[in-house]
């Protein structure tokens, strides 16, 4: 009986390993898209909107980077998964991308 619940356990808990790490690859992945091209910094007027949007772009990057990195050092910081929360961070990500003229290496190709 004690066998039965330790083999049941042991099966639940590396079930659990490998669905985080399937949610770390496509994560890693969706990371690759977090590339704004066709913005020329310079020419673009500094106004408080461009200078937030710049901000954006860097910190959605980053938070991004952060919890794939939380969640390799298997620190599991959300009830939903990693690579929906990642999603969200592109989603701002892009926006503020085009509000500054940029193109997203995925946009650029269609």
């Amino acid at each position: 009986m004690k066998t039965s619940i330790l083999l049941s356990l042991l099966g639940v808990l590396t079930g659990c390993a490998f669905g985080t790490s399937s949610e770390i690859k496509r994560a890693e992945k969706m990371l690759t898209k977090f590339e704004c091209n066709n913005i020329e910094t310079s020419e673009i007027p500094h106004t408080s909107i461009t200078s937030y949007h710049e901000r954006t772009l860097a910190v959605s990057r980053e938070k991004a980077e952060s919890y794939i990195e939380s969640y390799k050092a298997g620190d599991i910081l959300f009830k939903i998964p990693l690579d929906e929360i990642v999603q969200k961070q592109y989603v701002i990500y892009k926006a503020s991308c085009e509000s500054l003229g940029g193109v997203n290496k995925d946009n650029h190709h269609n």
